[in-house]
C-alpha cells in the first residue's frame, strides 16, 4: 500500500492545517478544522474530496471549522471521547488505545492529556506519521491549561518513545519563538544552535518549520530533555525527577 500523502498549509494567525490523502481510495482527512475556508481552498488546490475530520482536542482554533465542513461534505467527524460534546457532535469518538482505520491505514490513538484533559494524538505507525495537535511542538510543547504538569510530562514522555524517524505535525508555527526560549535553558546544545539557525533561515524565506521528527526533537527540544545537566543547572533542578525538571522548564517558558 502506498504511503499517505500529506499536505500542510497555514491558516488563522499561526495555525497549521493538515490534509492526509490515500490515493487508492480517494479518502482525505483534515487533521482538526481550524478554518473551514482554508481547508476547502486546500482541498480544491489538490483536487481532493474531504471524507474525514480527525480532531485532537476541543479548542476553537482546532474545531471551529467543523460545522461548515460537515454541512458541505458530510464528512465523518472523529474526535476524543472525553471532549466530543464540547466541540461538536462527533460521529465516532476514540480513547487511549483505540485504533481507527483510515482507508486501510491504521491510526493508533494516544491519550496525551495536559494541554486539555481529553487531548489525543494520532500515530500512523506504518506511515511514520504523528499528528500531535497542541501537545508537542517543534522545540516546545503546549501550555498546561487543564491537566497537571505531571500529566503533561507523561504525555510527552510517551511521545518521545516513538521511533525517532517519525514525522511530527503540530498545530502551530511556534518554532522560532520556541527556539529563542530553548537557547536560554540549554545554550550549549550544538544541535539546538544549528536548528535555531535553520529555523531563522526558513522563516526569513517565508517557509514552514514543520514537520519535525521525534529524533530531532529529542536532540533539541528542552521539554523532552530533562536529563540534560545544563537544563537542570539553568532551572535549579539538578538531581530532580524528569517530571520536576519538565515542570520547571514549562514554568520558565510561561513566565517569559
Amino acid at each position: 500500500m502506498a504511503s499517505l500523502e500529506v499536505h500542510q498549509f497555514t491558516c488563522l494567525d499561526d495555525n497549521f492545517g493538515v490534509l492526509i490523502h490515500d490515493a487508492g481510495s480517494g479518502s482525505t482527512a483534515s487533521i482538526d478544522a481550524p478554518e473551514a475556508d482554508a481547508v476547502l481552498r486546500a482541498l480544491d488546490e489538490r483536487g481532493w474530496q474531504l471524507s474525514h475530520i480527525l480532531v485532537t482536542h476541543k479548542h476553537a482554533d482546532h474545531t471551529q471549522g467543523i460545522p461548515a465542513l460537515k454541512a458541505k461534505t458530510n464528512c465523518l467527524v472523529v474526535g476524543p471521547e472525553r471532549e466530543s460534546e464540547q466541540f461538536a457532535r462527533a460521529d465516532r469518538t476514540l480513547g487511549d488505545g483505540d485504533s481507527f482505520d483510515f482507508a486501510g491505514h491504521e491510526a493508533k490513538v494516544l491519550a496525551t492529556p495536559g494541554h486539555t484533559i481529553g487531548h489525543i494524538a494520532y500515530w500512523f505507525e506504518s506511515d511514520g506519521l504523528l499528528f500531535a495537535g497542541d501537545t508537542l511542538f517543534s522545540l516546545g510543547c503546549g501550555r498546561v491549561f487543564e491537566g497537571s504538569f505531571d500529566q503533561m510530562w507523561s504525555s510527552l514522555d510517551r511521545l518521545r518513545q516513538l521511533p525517532p524517524e517519525t514525522r511530527v505535525y503540530c498545530g502551530h508555527e511556534y518554532t522560532q519563538s520556541n527556539a529563542r526560549f530553548a537557547l536560554t535553558v540549554e545554550p550549549g546544545n550544538a544541535a539546538l544552535q544549528a536548528r535555531a539557525a535553520e529555523v531563522a533561515r526558513l522563516r526569513e524565506e517565508g517557509r514552514a518549520t514543520l514537520p519535525t521528527t521525534i529524533g530531532a526533537e529529542l536532540q533539541t527540544n528542552p521539554f523532552l530533555r530533562p536529563e540534560s545537566r545544563e537544563i537542570q543547572s539553568k532551572t535549579g533542578t539538578s538531581g530532580r525527577s524528569p517530571a520536576e525538571v519538565f515542570a520547571a522548564v514549562r514554568k520558565a517558558k510561561d513566565a517569559g
